[in-house]
């Protein structure tokens, strides 16, 4: 299901299932940010119990952005990450459960969708390479001038993939910011935190999905939490309206179509590579002082309210007489069912339905109009009933050729209202650019040899204005040397767009035309479509991957091998006798290891990340798998106009002989990389005020070995069980930094310990309804509410979940104090104009050393641990510091608020901060980056006592 096609469709026909977010940004107090205190109560005027993590969704825009130069390195990578889950925490604020999910090994369904983006993503940024370097080269040998080129190696995004290092130092990268919120952020204090990393098998949004399946079915599951998932994906829309929760909420950043993209070859927005010119960089700003900021402001997030498009589809799917009783909850998963056809990861859709067409509406209707013959509903918790979906399916079939027409009338006349539009502008442009002595030059190619210089140019300007206007025997494209005589270079025609007509994609199946099922068999499938064996063999694979699709949505992985054979879909009048077809799955299946999932879904360019003898299976000619990467493949436009929306025609990866060929080169792993193929499961952590610290650290103090029930009295009725973690984080350990410009965490209280969720037989079915003692929100929409989406007036989403919130405004006298006191270009970069880590509300990690005194933990030496989150105290208290350490004595006024009975009292000794405000590290390791122990030169702001917890 294409994302910005289904999200453009749902925002339009239920635009009031968006809000807009309140988001409180850090403030700045002589030039130091204080962060947001993420312990008040929520802007958006509501409280959410768990926040849960879409990991990929995170990793992908922040290591290789599009709309924005990328981080440097690995390092810069995962401080973005860290800024990107602050910020997201800062505006959603849990105050129960934060569940961090990466994508692990996926079923066999989805590799097939990974293998095709991942060789996709390889052969286009190779094309991309080649093509930059080719227009460089020829900007510079026409005097063009471009920024010297960056010697960096390209980030491969593939390595964005279970079994891989840069996986595997993310997890170790997450564990240390988890563990750095947990002792350092107010908002985190009784925070309960998961991370499934990688290593633990499963899609990240699947695994979030499993989670709350699994903890529903509990006896101690509070049926009225809040949940917020954190995606972009379109598929977490059907994934929450699957749960039945009433209060379930998605976060996403705002889709904004055509965001403007910096060149790859000169960095200036406005163009493309290939349509450089190599001009200089305009100056912004008196002084360039601008030069680095960029023209595109923070994405904003918006709100997606699951419970407004539960209000919306009761009321589009109720229907009067109907010979059963009318469930608004069996009709969702109705209609959750109707959106797979219109397209999903794991099946490609039906020909005959596109969403920019209606098709998901056109399925309703049918489904509203056919469900009175079913005598029932389509779906009962993930199970399909295909004698009433066969009713559905050739009641399209039936108005297939009608929609085939339709289409065919709506691109030809759209391709006439684009011929007319050029029309139009080829009438507005001039019809000739000017040559010859006046032909557009480089920068600095003027003096070049072979360029002409003007000895008359008025002359030469009031002959050609003279041809253009008045002498018919001379061509219009001639141009004029100073002498009068023909130009030998000639002005050139401008091309409006071309020509009056792009040119189309060959399309050899004419689906609008007589005959389509037979020519679409004959192109797609190389069959005949009389060989009905064969169009039963691909309906009867698509069936099951409905049934399959299905049951991974309410049910989890029914089969970890099974997958969708064909690269096309059948249409929706062969839908016959569907009635008696199987839908059952093998049982006991397991999923591939990481490396084994590489090998199935890498192309051989991507093969460095995976062992040189694993590797040369790849691109080795004798290699008995060697027809499973082909260095170049064919891409089927399938009707479409560009070459990403086509179908890749990839071979298929058989099982059988890809784990037969790695049975030769498993004996050449190391241990690192053993460990790496190995599958893992979730860890829990828990700061030293959550009730759980004293029960997990009783565990690893008495050594226990066996798996322990978790007391779910302790943790908002969570359930599941614990076991020790041989890589746990543990009170009074230090946690060291995996990223050289962060600092280790000295005074660790956080623990970590495995976490497993509940297990359960696996024929046991969990049931798709709402709990009892659930209460349902209080309803949202009005009657004007219905209108919204065609009356014609563009519609703007409200400013959280309060809708009589009076929106604040500034009137223009405000406007011009802020221009006069907003600082200017001022900012520590890219990816350090975050919110400082509540790390900084500690004072003891950024004291400045007391004179004679050599390290930080001896001045902590006689506080009582349950003191540490109150930091040290007043400053009026303390001897006086040296100038020379770089501290400033306070000023009086300062000293007067500082008696104030403040409990906790952020940064009064806070040293410079590293990259996203995060503590830097002491140079005191080899070969990593230390940074300058100088304090601020300034006095400091008066704390606001406002943490005070004990």
């Amino acid at each position: 299901m294409g994302v910005p096609a289904f999200f453009r469709w749902l925002s339009r026909k239920y635009p009031s299932i968006i809000v807009n977010c309140v988001e409180e940004k850090p403030k700045e107090c002589n030039g130091v940010k204080v962060p947001v205190d993420a312990s008040k109560p929520n802007p958006n005027d509501v409280e959410f119990d768990n926040l849960y993590l879409d990991m990929n969704g995170i990793i992908h825009p922040c290591t290789h952005p599009e709309d924005k130069p990328a981080p440097k390195n690995e390092d810069e990578m995962m401080v973005a990450i860290f800024e990107y889950i602050d910020r997201l925490f800062n505006i959603v604020r849990p105050r129960r459960l934060l569940y961090m999910a990466i994508d692990g090994v996926a079923p066999r369904a989805k590799m097939n969708q990974q293998r095709s983006r991942r060789f996709r993503a390889s052969k286009e940024g190779m094309e991309a390479a080649v093509e930059k370097q080719r227009v460089r080269e020829e900007i510079l040998a026409k005097g063009g001038f471009l920024p010297p080129e960056e010697i960096k190696e390209r980030f491969d995004s593939n390595c964005i993939t279970p079994g891989t290092e840069f996986m595997d130092n993310l997890a170790k990268c997450l564990r240390y910011y988890i563990a750095d919120r947990l002792n350092n952020d107010p908002g985190w204090k009784n925070l309960t935190v998961i991370l499934s990393d990688a290593s633990a098998p499963g899609e990240g949004e699947h695994k979030i999905m499993d989670y709350i399946r699994r903890q529903r079915a509990q006896p101690n599951h509070d049926p009225n939490t809040h949940h917020c998932l954190c995606g972009a994906d379109a598929d977490l829309i059907m994934l929450g309206l699957a749960t039945h929760e009433p209060n379930f909420t998605i976060i996403r950043e705002e889709f904004k179509p055509n965001k403007p993209k910096p060149c790859g070859l000169c960095n200036q927005f406005g163009h493309e590579v290939k349509d450089c010119e190599g001009l200089p960089r305009e100056k912004k700003g008196k002084h360039d002082e601008l030069a680095d900021s960029l023209p595109c402001a923070e994405g904003e997030f918006i709100f997606l309210r699951l419970n407004v498009l539960r209000e919306y589809l009761e009321r589009e799917l109720t229907m009067a007489s109907l010979p059963f009783t009318f469930d608004v909850e069996r009709s969702i998963d109705d209609w959750v069912f109707m959106c797979f056809f219109v397209g999903n990861d794991f099946l490609p859709h039906l020909p005959s339905l596109e969403i920019r067409e209606g098709a998901i509406d056109r399925l309703v209707n049918i489904y509203k109009n056919v469900v009175h013959k079913t005598g029932g509903y389509l779906t009962e918790s993930g199970y399909v009933n295909l004698q009433r979906v066969q009713m559905i399916m050739l009641a399209v079939g039936e108005v297939e050729d009608s929609i085939f027409k339709k289409r065919k009338d709506d691109e030809d006349s759209f391709r006439r209202r684009q011929k007319e539009k050029r029309k139009r502008m080829k009438r507005d442009q001039p019809a000739f650019s000017p040559g010859g002595i006046l032909t557009p030059h480089a920068l600095g190619s003027r003096n070049s040899p072979g360029s002409q210089v003007a000895s008359n140019p008025r002359q030469a300007a009031y002959e050609m204005r003279m041809q253009n206007n008045s002498s018919p025997s001379i061509s219009p494209n001639t141009s004029f040397t100073s002498d009068g005589s023909p130009s030998p270079i000639g002005g050139i025609k401008r091309k409006a767009e071309d020509s009056d007509s792009e040119p189309e994609p060959e399309d050899n199946v004419r689906l609008w035309e007589a005959g389509w099922k037979q020519r679409y068999y004959k192109n797609k499938f190389d069959v005949d479509a009389a060989d009905e064996k064969f169009r039963r063999k691909v309906v009867q694979s698509y069936v099951e991957g409905l049934c399959w699709v299905l049951r991974y949505y309410y049910q989890g992985c029914a089969s970890w091998k099974w997958y969708y054979p064909f690269h096309y879909a059948p249409f929706a009048s062969d839908f016959e006798g569907i009635a008696d077809m199987p839908s059952d799955f093998e049982k006991g299946t397991k999923p591939f290891k990481p490396l084994e999932q590489l090998m199935g879904v890498f192309p051989a360019a991507s093969g460095n990340f995976l062992p040189p003898s694993w590797r040369k299976l790849m691109s080795d000619p004798d290699s008995s798998i060697i027809d499973f990467y082909p260095e170049d493949f064919a891409i089927d436009l399938n009707g479409k106009k560009y070459a990403w929306q086509g179908v890749a025609l990839l071979p298929f990866v058989d099982e059988r002989r890809l784990r037969a060929a790695l049975e030769e080169v498993y004996p050449d792993l190391t241990p690192e990389e053993t460990k790496r193929n190995s599958l893992g499961g979730d860890v829990l952590f828990v700061g030293k005020h959550h009730p759980l610290h004293d029960f997990i650290l009783e565990l690893y103090q008495t050594g226990s070995t066996e798996p322990v029930d978790v007391p779910p009295e302790l943790c908002h009725g969570i359930q599941g069980k614990f076991s020790l973690d041989e890589e746990a984080v543990l009170p009074d350990q230090i946690v060291c930094s995996p990223v050289p410009m962060l600092r280790d965490l000295t005074q660790n209280t956080a623990i970590s310990i495995n976490f497993k969720d509940p297990q359960f037989a696996e024929d046991y079915i969990f049931k798709a309804v709402m709990l009892p003692g659930a209460r349902k929100p209080a309803p949202v929409l009005k009657p004007s509410d219905w209108e919204k989406s065609s009356n014609g007036r563009q519609w703007k989403p409200q400013l959280g979940f309060n809708r009589d919130r009076r929106p604040v405004h500034l009137d223009q006298a405000a406007f011009r104090t802020l221009g006069h006191v907003m600082p200017r270009g001022s900012g520590a970069g890219i990816y350090g104009n975050a919110a400082p880590p509540p790390a900084t509300y500690q004072g003891n990690l950024y004291r400045p050393l007391l004179r004679g005194q050599a390290q930080i933990p001896k001045l902590m030496s006689n506080m009582r641990p349950q003191d540490s989150w109150r930091g040290p105290p007043p400053l009026f208290q303390q001897q006086r510091f040296d100038r020379g350490v770089g501290a400033e004595p306070l000023l009086p006024w300062n000293r007067m608020l500082q008696t104030q009975n403040a409990a906790f009292q952020p940064n009064q000794y806070q040293m410079l901060a590293g990259p996203g405000g995060y503590p830097p590290r002491r140079d005191d390791r080899g070969g990593r980056q230390g940074y300058p122990r100088e304090g601020r030169k300034y006095p400091l702001p008066p704390p606001s006592g406002r943490y005070s917890w004990n």
